[in-house]
């Protein structure tokens, strides 16, 4: 099964590549993207792909999309750009580079009340501008908060938010909001307005000061009814730092009387912008709703007047909350008490059944052992099928190369034979090791090849190597010519190897013929006929015949290798032409028909040693 995600490098709209995964929610995907016409990175929310099939999650995914695309605020996270593809469903937001808030919460634990205020503020700026727009968030809560490196505030994932105007009757579909943070109007299924956005942002501020949520329970619907029923603690019975106004301020936020609940963002940003200008402010009973925070300790919060006396009935009901309040934590502490010494007596049973298992039943029972066989020189295939080894060991075999152990034969065991191991359903392991035969190797093409360059080839891979040479035409000298055995054939480390190197092409001698006295032409028909190249024919004054040969560079009777270079003088009646090396020109073999005077020095007794003879100077010439 191929885990990779399906989304991962492929192209959107062919614009926004998809980097990475950075989020998962109830009903989207979060990846990181590049658009490649901004050039900047941005966050795309897709659809997941079994809520895409369903039209209502369609619906509300684009809602979504609707009602965020209208709010524009620097407390908001922005959406760029919205798609209804073949391929997905998806929505584009900015990138925002830091945590949330319960990640925040999470590192920090209880934050103070100006910090906790700080964040508040920055929150309810954010609903003040959304609840403008006509759109409830639904979803608050410290998941769908962003802090931002510079502690500014992001609030994101309108997963579940709804225009106004697109509010339906059914029930079942107003209470998908996180259950610790949703409020009493929610928890219901009831009619939910702005007011339920500033119930769960109450809950946000008492889990920051205090570090715990007002309601906890097993399940989604325990903790749902607690909303409904139940009183929570107040914020400074768990941290006796929480300022009087700060309390009396979240308290009112999470009233569960909707009409003694903020009634507006505005009106709330306004109680918390007084309170971090004058901490030791004191907040009227009209204003904070003094006599409808459930479970609060007025006397230590807000003032009271002689006017302000509850009636007999209210009295009653507030002592009977608190009586119904002071025996649920006594049932609770009674029911934690069990719980723990219940919790405590099935660790130390666990503990001792551990040990008696893995330690103490060893000590009271003798292990049965046996002797490990001897598998050292057995074929493998026999061991492993013969069950009266195969019943008793796991045997684990690795492979490795051997001249003198016949390949598929055991070279050696781990434990040795003779060894006592103890008898067990867990078999015990023996590693073995099993003959490949002899390494065999490859022999390489190193025809054409340079002669060191081969050897050194061939003595990496462990061959002899003999060398022979020979004379070759077509190959150059100090390359190979051939090898045997031949290139392919298969060979063992230690075997002898022949390479035949090129020696050049081979070396012909002739004997130098007697030119002197030969016409001109005759003499280089005699020249080229035995491969002799005709050098210099330099023209010499003399009174011999006209053009025949009176010097020759190589003496006659001379062996010399083909293609020697042999110059040559010619006698001439008149004055001499500029010398001429091999050619002929004009109607004679001089390019001038006056050839210059040249002195004829005395012939060499002897040729130099490399058997050629330079002509002798021509007088007055070039």
């Amino acid at each position: 099964m191929d885990n990779k995600d399906q989304y991962i490098g492929r192209m959107l709209d062919n614009r926004y590549e998809i980097i990475e995964k950075i989020g998962v929610g109830g009903m989207a995907v979060v990846y990181k993207a590049l658009c490649h016409r901004l050039n900047r990175y941005v966050a795309i929310k897709i659809l997941k792909d079994d809520l895409a099939e369903d039209e209502d999650f369609r619906r509300r995914f684009h809602s979504e999309a609707q009602a965020v695309a209208m709010l524009s605020h620097p407390n908001i996270v922005t959406v760029y750009d919205t798609s209804r593809g073949s391929v997905a469903e998806y929505i584009v937001m900015e990138l925002i580079e830091g945590i949330t808030l319960k990640q925040y919460m999470n590192k920090r634990g209880v934050l103070s009340w100006k910090e906790a205020l700080h964040f508040a503020l920055q929150i309810s700026k954010a609903l003040i501008h959304a609840h403008s727009r006509g759109i409830i968030h639904r979803d608050i809560k410290p998941h769908n908060i962003m802090i931002l490196k510079d502690s500014s505030v992001k609030v994101a994932d309108f997963g579940i938010a709804h225009l106004t105007s697109m509010q339906q009757s059914t029930l079942t579909q107003e209470t998908l909001g996180s259950v610790h943070y949703i409020s009493q109007e929610q928890a219901k299924g009831a009619h939910t307005d702005a007011r339920t956005d500033i119930y769960s942002l109450g809950v946000v501020m008492y889990e920051m000061v205090t570090g715990r949520l007002p309601f906890e329970g097993d399940s989604a619907v325990s903790v749902a009814i607690q909303h409904i029923s139940s009183i929570p603690l107040m914020p400074s019975e768990i941290n006796p730092d929480i300022p009087a106004g700060f309390e009396a301020i979240t308290m009112k936020a999470m009233n569960p009387d909707l009409s003694l609940r903020y009634q507006s963002a505005e009106k709330l940003y306004e109680d918390m912008e007084n309170l971090r200008k004058n901490p030791d402010a004191e907040f009227s009973a009209e204003d904070i709703g003094e006599a409808n925070v459930i479970g609060a300790d007025t006397s230590r919060s807000l003032p009271k007047s002689e006017e302000q006396v509850p009636d007999i009935e209210t009295v009653r009901s507030i002592k009977a909350a608190e009586a119904e309040y002071a025996n649920s934590r006594r049932r609770s502490r009674n029911v934690a008490m069990f719980a723990g010494m219940f919790l405590v007596i099935l660790f130390i049973v666990g503990v001792f059944l551990y040990l008696w298992g893995y330690w103490l039943d060893d000590m009271f029972t003798e292990p049965e052992t046996m002797s490990v066989p001897q598998f050292t020189g057995l074929k493998l295939d026999d061991v492993l099928l013969n069950p009266a080894y195969t019943d008793h060991f796991d045997f684990i075999p690795t492979y490795e190369s051997s001249d003198s152990v016949e390949s598929g034969y055991i070279i050696s065991q781990s434990p040795a034979d003779g060894r006592t191991v103890i008898k067990s359903e867990n078999k015990p392991d023996i590693k073995i090791v099993v003959s490949s035969g002899s390494e065999v190797v490859i022999m390489p093409d190193l025809v054409n090849m340079e002669s060191r360059t081969a050897f050194l080839r061939l003595q990496k891979m462990k061959l002899v190597v003999e060398e022979d040479r020979k004379t070759s035409d077509s190959v150059t000298e100090g390359y190979v010519i051939e090898t045997n055995p031949r290139a392919g054939e298969p060979l063992v480390p230690g075997n002898k190897v022949y390479v035949t190197v090129s020696d050049g092409p081979e070396i012909k001698y002739v004997d130098m013929p007697d030119l002197m006295g030969d016409n001109i032409e005759l003499a280089k028909g005699k020249l080229e006929a035995l491969n002799l190249t005709v050098g210099v024919i330099s023209p010499v004054e003399d009174e011999r015949e006209e053009n025949t040969v009176i010097f020759q560079s190589v003496m006659s009777g001379t062996s010399v290798p083909e293609h020697t270079k042999v110059n040559l003088n010619i006698a001439v009646n008149g004055s001499a032409p500029d010398t001429q090396e091999g050619t002929e020109t004009g109607d004679g073999p001089f390019a001038s028909d006056e050839p210059a005077a040249v002195t004829m020095p005395p012939l060499p007794s002897e040729p130099p040693d490399d058997n050629v003879i330079q002509p002798p100077a021509i007088a007055g010439g070039n």
